[in-house]
């Protein structure tokens, strides 16, 4: 017999610090004293968001003012058990539709008497994490800029001016991709990036190169299209992105498990400029319902990261525009 599939919205109440809301199952609910994201079940009748609105509301005591979709995860529950075989709570199929909350009114309380606790994802505290919110904190500890080297035009000097530049504004997450480069060249290369990076606690990915990565022990690696559709399980040591152009491609990374991908062209770029842009309507369509962190890629500028994020993506992907002089 087939399990109940039960549709949910979740928010992900994000402080500007990073910081997240998590909630303790009151004694009373099935999986009492595990801790997941607030959030409930999508009545008849009702959409995701407006289900997320009403849940914070009846949970917390907020009203949510701003709002971004994020990931959709699927998740089947075992039947749960007391100590004596009573059943506390039946198998189900939940399917979550996660929201980044970043704005709302009135202070959060737990209405339902459930202990709140305001959370880094990259060092949670409390626990144990219901299952299906466990897998997500990854995700969130993904900044939503993603700046990918240009070494190659900006040349040394100034790129690693401009790199400083960019950590002591913010800047958390990096991929190392300089094509021209020799092998020698690039792991030096490499290695200052992680070492400048470092004091920052900034994430560093190396593209396509997984031996570099181990060598140097950085963050993740990064692969190109061609590496995704030949790679047989994801890499247990290292986080792990892909690029995507197309629904086979992001199908093969939900499948392998990855970590991340970045979809492009989504406008016309320098770096590929034969390719016909996506367009922001057709990345819509393609990550609508998507399980892992998008991040918009191709001709984008830091101002372009609201418009990404309202159309469903984790963040914004740059080379170019990620080193202007700020």
């Amino acid at each position: 017999m087939d399990s109940v599939i039960t549709e949910a919205s979740v928010g992900i109440i994000q402080r500007d610090n990073g910081l997240v809301l998590l909630g303790e199952r009151p004694v009373g609910k099935p999986w009492a004293g595990y801790w997941e994201f607030p959030g409930g079940k999508v009545e008849p009748n009702e959409t995701p968001a407006q289900a997320l609105k009403r849940e914070l509301q009846e949970e917390l005591g907020i009203t949510v003012t701003s709002y971004y979709p994020w990931l959709t995860r699927s998740y089947d529950y075992e039947a749960k058990y007391d100590a004596f075989g009573v059943l506390e709570s039946p198998a189900k199929t939940v399917k979550l539709h996660f929201f980044i909350v970043v704005a709302w009114e009135g202070e959060p309380s737990g209405l339902e008497n459930q202990a709140l606790s305001w959370q880094n994802p990259a060092t949670i505290s409390v626990g144990p994490m219901l299952p299906a919110n466990a897998p997500i904190l990854t995700a969130l500890t993904l900044s939503p800029i993603y700046a990918i080297t240009n070494l190659s035009e900006l040349g040394e000097d100034l790129f690693f001016v401009r790199l400083k530049l960019a950590l002591n504004n913010g800047l958390m997450l990096i991929q190392v991709r300089e094509k021209q480069l020799s092998t020698e060249a690039l792991m030096l290369f490499a290695a200052c990036v992680i070492e400048m990076a470092a004091p920052y606690e900034a994430k560093v990915f190396i593209n396509t190169d997984l031996n570099l990565a181990r060598t140097l022990n950085a963050t993740g690696v990064h692969l190109n299209a061609q590496q995704l559709q030949q790679l047989q399980t994801k890499p247990k040591d290292l986080l792990c992105g892909a690029s995507c152009h197309n629904p086979q491609e992001l199908a093969q990374a939900v499948k392998l498990g990855l970590d991340y991908v970045m979809l492009s062209p989504v406008q016309a770029t320098l770096s590929h400029e034969g390719a016909k842009p996506l367009g922001w309507d057709v990345f819509t369509d393609l990550i609508t319902g998507y399980t892992l962190p998008v991040f918009a890629l191709g001709g984008l500028q830091i101002n372009d990261l609201n418009t990404a994020r309202l159309h469903g993506a984790h963040g914004i992907a740059m080379q170019r525009g990620a080193w202007v002089d700020q």
